[in-house]
């Protein structure tokens, strides 16, 4: 917990800083009001007081509780202010830290654990901070003032007051046994909620066509129940220890008034009132020590939650991403729009077996080349070393002449016009989606956006939209469809007139005359650009000017759509598997 708070800032410290004093000056005053109340209990039983003195010890004794109710409020403010500041940097870091994140890093540590952590485990901390702001330091120095108050002031009332104090000490004992293990539970429990509902809500459509329903709301509900009896079980412990805690503070002052009525009762005549007024004072600070008491319980019960929050926190902020940034802007001149992999092997974090063994090719300036092969074969994660999803186990990938790792990301990302395999809708326009980036956003013209949007063949669905290229884009692009979205991811990259393209599959929800018109339209824009294509589809590829065959993660072939049907035997067989014979000469 201690280590977030580096990341409070100057003001921030000042005003916690100036809080301390606000709760030492609302302690004193607090501590004062006993004192006026035994005054007025004094000049009450003493026949012949004036009135006024009466008064004088009741205004004095408001004017301290106001004075203290004010510094409250102000402290009250600062905590708000320091935890909600606190908050919001916490969630910048912790977004900025997911934004550097490596595919590796993200599996890791999973989506649903990092919406959790950004959301719910920001927010233990926030409250923790609020609340301790306003407690840690002012129940113990209330405790310790009033038990100077009242120290020997009476043995037997002592015995009573530290009995109170026994019991609570007692309660906390318990408490920190049975009930923090299951606040600890908690954000793992919200984890798996969490990652139950994302899941339904994004297979919505599936659910229902399988009539999983039932089957989802089982594997919700079950979640659900776990997080249900586990904070049913700690609501249940602390509505009990409230309860007891205020009958024990009403049988404290119940005890000290029966022990001071014996005392009383044995006292000389001239004693009776000063033994009355040392019970009044004395009952008003033993229920000050109690509070203090209480009000570090409530500490106790927040902070095991709050802790590991904060724990799950720091663990991502302090986690070092596996993708370093480099030092490179630019490549060498003399190989721009070149990607060489030299002898390029992979394997996932964790994995024994590789994906990629020792493939080694390289695309010249302005070559299409092209990647097939069976499912699993290897094909998406080995462009995925492009652009440094993830890094080459061995080899290196050479960019421009210089290895990927040794750009900027910036630069690096900078190069590259890339389209995956799940096209990326974010909620806005379409303006917006296709104008997308550092480089997009507002600073591309509409001609511009047309005309990306063109080259993909986006036109005639974009403009029958309501508003056009200013038509409404759900989140995830919900409201079109998969072609549309595919098209408009496309027409993103080309959009932004990279260095280099990577289309990842990126044709598969295409009909045939589109993906052709596509095609051809891209090659007369795109020229002189280098371009990857994955594909699963000959018909797509058959044009490239290279075909790399890719088989349980080697190079089993490469060459023109012609030379592989004569030399490679699987290229051979996914290629009669899908067209004719007519169509694999032509």
């Amino acid at each position: 917990m201690f280590k977030l708070l580096k990341h409070l800032k100057l003001p921030e410290w000042v005003m916690a800083l100036v809080s301390l004093l606000f709760i030492t000056a609302q302690v004193w005053l607090e501590l004062r009001m006993p004192e006026y109340m035994a005054e007025i209990t004094r000049l009450v039983k003493t026949p012949g007081s004036e009135m006024s003195r009466i008064v004088s010890a009741g205004l004095n004794m408001l004017l301290c509780a106001l004075g203290s109710l004010a510094f409250a409020v102000t402290v009250g403010y600062f905590a708000a202010r320091i935890g909600s500041a606190f908050s919001r940097r916490l969630r910048r870091l912790l977004f900025d830290k997911v934004e550097s994140f490596s595919m590796e890093e993200i599996n890791r540590f999973s989506t649903s654990s990092l919406i959790t952590r950004s959301t719910n485990d920001i927010t233990q901390v926030q409250i923790l901070i609020i609340i301790a702001m306003q407690l840690v330091l002012k129940a113990p120095l209330m405790a310790i003032w009033a038990i100077t108050k009242i120290y020997g002031k009476g043995m037997e009332w002592s015995l009573v007051t530290a009995s109170g104090v026994l019991f609570v000490l007692i309660m906390v004992s318990l408490l920190m046994v049975f009930v923090m293990p299951k606040f600890k539970m908690m954000q793992t429990l919200t984890d798996n909620i969490t990652r139950v509902t994302r899941e339904n809500l994004t297979g919505l459509r599936v659910i229902r066509a399988y009539n999983a329903q039932d089957y989802q709301g089982e594997k919700f509900g079950k979640a659900n129940t776990e997080l249900t009896a586990t904070h049913l079980y700690t609501n249940r412990a602390m509505s009990l220890m409230m309860p007891l805690m205020t009958l024990m503070m009403s049988g404290i002052t119940l005890a000290i008034y029966i022990v001071g009525a014996y005392l009383v009762d044995a006292a000389g005549f001239f004693s009776k009132l000063q033994i009355f007024s040392d019970m009044v004072v004395f009952s008003q600070y033993a229920m000050q020590v109690i509070m203090s008491f209480m009000m570090l319980v409530m500490i106790f019960i927040i902070y095991p939650r709050a802790s590991v929050s904060a724990r799950r926190i720091h663990e991502v902020l302090d986690t070092s991403p596996a993708i370093k940034d480099g030092t490179l802007t630019n490549g060498k001149p003399d190989a721009r729009g070149e990607v060489t992999f030299r002898h390029v092997s992979f394997k996932y974090p964790g994995a024994e077996e590789y994906v990629l063994e020792d493939i080694s090719f390289t695309a010249a300036k302005g070559e299409t080349v092209a990647f097939i092969g069976s499912t699993g074969s290897g094909k998406s994660t080995l462009i995925d070393l492009i652009p440094r999803f993830y890094d080459a186990t061995e080899g290196e990938v050479l960019l421009d002449g210089e290895n990927v790792k040794d750009y900027t990301l910036e630069a690096l990302y900078s190069k590259i016009g890339y389209v995956p395999q799940r096209a990326v809708m974010f909620m806005g326009t379409v303006h917006s989606n296709v104008a997308y980036g550092d480089n997009g956003g507002g600073d591309y013209t509409e001609d511009a956006v047309r005309e990306a949007v063109a080259i993909a063949q986006g036109t005639d669905f974009v403009e029958k939209m309501d508003g056009m290229y200013e038509a409404h884009i759900a989140r995830d692009g919900m409201n079109i469809s998969g072609g549309q979205k595919q098209r408009l991811a496309i027409a993103r990259a080309v959009c932004r007139r990279p260095e280099f393209y990577i289309f990842d599959d990126s044709f598969s929800a295409l009909d045939y005359q589109t993906d052709r018109a596509l095609r051809s339209r891209l090659k007369r824009e795109t020229a002189g650009v280098t371009t990857f294509i994955v594909a699963q589809r000959i018909g797509t590829i058959m044009d490239a000017d290279r075909i790399i065959v890719l088989d349980d993660g080697r190079i089993a072939g490469q060459g023109t759509h012609l030379e592989l049907l004569r030399n490679c035997d699987v290229y051979r067989e996914i290629a009669v598997s899908q067209l004719s014979e007519e169509e694999l000469q032509s």
